[in-house]
Order: C-alpha cells, then structure tokens, then sequence
C-alpha cells in the first residue's frame, strides 16, 4: 500500500479500528451490525484522494474499494483503467465511513458512520500533504472538505464545481454524485455534468496521474 513508515502504520491502525462495534457514538443500542471490516486506500505519492462515503456489501466482503457497478461508473468517468485505478501511486481512496454500514429498513445502505471520520479524516489528510485534487463523491464528503463552502444540496453543490477548483489553502476540490446507478435520473436531469464537469474532471486527473 505505501513504503511510508508513518503512513503504513496509520493504515494498520485504520484496519484494526472497531470504534463502531466496541463505542458507538449513539450509544451500544446503536452498534455496527456485523463485524468491522475497514477498507481504505492511504498512500505517500498519490496526487488525487477519492473521498467516497461508505463501502457497500460486495467492497466488504472483498475488501477492495468500489469494486462494484458504482466503481466501474466511477472509473468510467475518470476515463481510467481498473489497473490505474486501484495503483495506490496514483489514487488514494478513503470514504467518509469505513466500514459497510448495513441496510436501512428500504434497502438502501445506511450513511457513514459517525465513528470514522472525527477519529480519523484529519489525521489521514495531514498524513499525505502530496494531494493536490480531492474527488468529493456523494454529500457527506462534499459537506466535510467544502464545509461551509458547500451549497444548499448535493446539486447545487456539484453545479457550482468551478467554485472549488482554485483554492487559496489546500488541495482543490472536485464534488461528484455518487456513482450509484441510482443516480441515473439525476444524472439525465442534469445534462451539464456530463456536458461541462466530466471534461474537466477528465482532464485534472489526466494531469495528476
């Protein structure tokens, strides 16, 4: 994953991590409900952090990130190969959450834990200052590296993408939807993602990699 002393055990420490199992932040009635299974992607090199949400079953159960429909969009969108996407020179991957957070009563994946990132984002992003482009994926992570910059919803937020691109401390930041295949209406109702965001996401990462 890295060859960084420091950042290897911060990655070690991360996938020994069972805050939401052992000190759930809403309390013991509130715990994960299977056994924590971290997955995230830290690396010394990598000029682009894909800021994602949470794992779903199918990256819990493999333990590799995105490796399901909404990675193979996702991957689509960079124009990259799955080789590119997965070399921890390249990309670094760490979700809001994690671990898989389990099923709400409709089926959908729960949000990220609250455990994750006040335990560990900060400590993560002053572990690798070499990151020039954040890919912001899905509200959560849009809401925790846009902070008060972020606008009234994902859309708006996502809309205004250019806003974010050229900031005077830190590493620029590109929101994304989720890459979820639900989110193929929203993505036929908003033709200027496709139109005017993706070209320049395209081209970022084809400068950073």
């Amino acid at each position: 994953m890295t060859h960084d002393p420091e950042l290897a055990a911060l990655s070690a420490a991360i996938s020994a991590c069972r805050l939401c199992r052992d000190r759930p932040a809403r309390g013991p009635d509130h715990r994960l409900p299977h056994e924590p299974r971290p997955v995230a992607v830290l690396s010394a090199t990598a000029r682009i952090l894909i800021a994602g949400q949470a794992p779903g079953l199918r990256v819990h159960e493999s333990g590799l990130p995105f490796n399901d429909a909404s990675g193979d969009r996702l991957r689509a969108w960079l124009q990259v190969s799955r080789e590119t996407f997965y070399d921890p020179d390249r990309f670094a991957i760490v979700p809001m959450g994690f671990c898989f957070p389990g099923y709400d009563a409709k089926g959908s994946d729960l949000p990220p834990r609250r455990e994750c990132a006040p335990a560990w984002r900060s400590r993560v992003l002053a572990a690798m200052p070499q990151v020039e482009l954040v890919l912001a994926v899905g509200s959560y992570a849009q809401a925790w590296h846009l902070k008060a910059l972020a606008r009234g919803g994902m859309t708006e937020t996502v809309r205004a993408f250019r806003s974010f691109l050229t900031p005077e401390v830190g590493p620029a930041v590109l929101p994304l939807p989720h890459p979820s295949w639900r989110n193929s209406g929203w993505i036929r109702r908003n033709p200027w993602f496709e139109n005017e965001l993706l070209p320049v996401l395209v081209e970022r990462v084809r400068g950073l990699i």
